[in-house]
């Protein structure tokens, strides 16, 4: 009997994840105008969350993909987007937690009904880190650790995505405007991740304008007139107020985070890229924000979805 029972509450378990994980994605159902996180966690396993990406919908398709860290890709699959209607990715950084999924999702190239081109940016090399584009190589060439799908560079061998792979300068004192095109315009600015390159995406319309922001210690002051007036800006909120010194290099705390927000007046700010301890921090997190920013602040978990036109109603 007490066998039985387990079983019951194990189904029930099994139940509730999946509800939830399907009431999430039903979230996205305003798609005019949308930001929704693919993952929202980081780094480290015990936030059980996949790591960094974010969808851009536009007039009901999914416009631009941010990012495509591990876990990602089920979740792209979970939103109900389909690769070959995106139009761009844009890659911020090269640390795992936000590009190991990117393989696997441009694989779905294969199983396209027409070729297409599709346009990737990352950032210029720097440091121990390779551009986007000698990324993409050391990938993807025909001697890459990917070489079967060499097709990705001009759309053969199957594979009918032509990638078209473009490095940013995140070195820049001002925004670069990657893609203008039917009514979107999107920018890039590079933000400072301790000594990692790194770039934020702003992507404007008529409807509103999203800022997305990725790991970065804010201390660049010219993301503030990048950001400044956004519909909705998401931040990285992966440490706590009392991190140590090398974590604040690498990361924002909640008071900088709330100074940004406070400069920048976003309609909305969402929070992200949480780990096991900045989840137990989040509260206080959410608490010390409040202090500088005084609008909506919401806690994102995977594929929660934020529609700017709800921001105007």
């Amino acid at each position: 009997m007490k066998l039985f029972f387990k079983k019951i509450a194990f189904l029930m378990m099994v139940s509730i994840i999946s509800y939830n994980v399907f009431a999430s994605a039903l979230q996205c159902d305003k798609k005019d105008f949308s930001l929704q996180l693919l993952g929202s966690g980081g780094p480290i396993s015990d936030d059980k969350r996949a790591s960094s990406g974010e969808l851009i919908w536009w007039q009901g398709s999914p416009f631009m993909l941010i990012d495509a860290g591990g876990g990602t890709y089920l979740r792209f699959g979970q939103s109900g987007a389909k690769l070959e209607d995106v139009k761009i990715i844009g890659v911020t950084h090269l640390h795992t937690d936000h590009v190991s999924d990117l393989p696997a999702i441009l694989k779905g190239g294969y199983f396209f009904d027409h070729k297409k081109d599709m346009v990737l940016f990352g950032p210029e090399r720097g440091g121990v880190f390779p551009s986007m584009t000698e990324f993409f190589e050391d990938l993807f060439n025909s001697k890459g650790a990917f070489a079967y799908l060499v097709g990705l560079h001009n759309a053969q061998d199957g594979i009918k995505i032509a990638m078209k792979v473009k490095n940013v300068n995140y070195k820049s004192e001002s925004a670069v405007v990657i893609y203008k095109k039917d009514g979107i315009t999107v920018s890039a600015l590079g933000i400072p991740h301790g000594d990692v390159p790194c770039l934020a995406y702003k992507i404007q319309t008529a409807k509103g304008t999203i800022v997305v922001s990725a790991d970065q210690n804010g201390s660049h002051k010219n993301f503030i007139d990048f950001a400044k007036g956004a519909d909705i800006l998401l931040m990285p909120a992966a440490i706590d107020e009392n991190a140590d010194a090398q974590s604040k290099f690498m990361h924002a705390s909640p008071s900088v985070i709330g100074e940004i927000a406070a400069k920048t007046k976003p309609k909305i700010l969402v929070i992200n890229h949480f780990m096991g301890k900045s989840l137990q921090t989040k509260d206080q997190t959410v608490a010390i924000i409040k202090k500088y920013y005084n609008g909506p602040i919401y806690s994102s978990r995977d594929l929660s979805c934020f529609p700017v036109t709800d921001n105007k109603e």
